[in-house]
């Protein structure tokens, strides 16, 4: 789809309209099927319009991308120092503490991708963390 900004002759009204294609607005204004919501004459042109142009996006490059992992890790680092520790019985805790069996609190550990799944379904938020570095000693 394309939005054509268009004028009628008469009276000059601005008018904005949406066709399949440049051609598309060409045959129906041939045809005089395009008219101009303000005073209804069929006498419409295109006027100037300004162009569709984004804003710069720029790529992220590697240095970009270690800022961000970096900052990840930080907020992760900072999530752990807060919360429990639970090891591999997340999924377990993380309900318990949903369905209120166990006083709310906040706790991290480990769960595989069907378990995650599963508390997704229930409703219950879990979020991943990234590694750290000194996980790996």
């Amino acid at each position: 789809m394309i939005t054509f900004a268009l004028r009628c002759e008469p009276a000059g009204h601005s008018f904005d309209a949406w066709f399949r294609s440049s051609e598309d607005f060409e045959t129906q204004n041939a045809r005089h099927l395009v008219g101009c919501p303000v005073c209804g004459t069929t006498s419409v042109d295109k006027a100037l319009m300004r162009p569709a142009v984004s804003g710069t996006r720029r790529e992220t490059g590697p240095e970009d991308a270690a800022k961000m992992m970096t900052a990840l890790q930080q907020m992760a680092r900072e999530a752990r120092a807060r919360a429990d520790y639970v090891g591999p019985g997340f999924a377990e805790e993380a309900r318990r503490i949903h369905y209120g069996e166990t006083p709310a609190r906040q706790i991290y550990g480990e769960a595989s991708p069907p378990e995650v799944k599963g508390l997704v379904e229930e409703g219950i938020a879990v979020l991943p963390m990234p590694p750290l570095p000194e996980d790996k000693n």
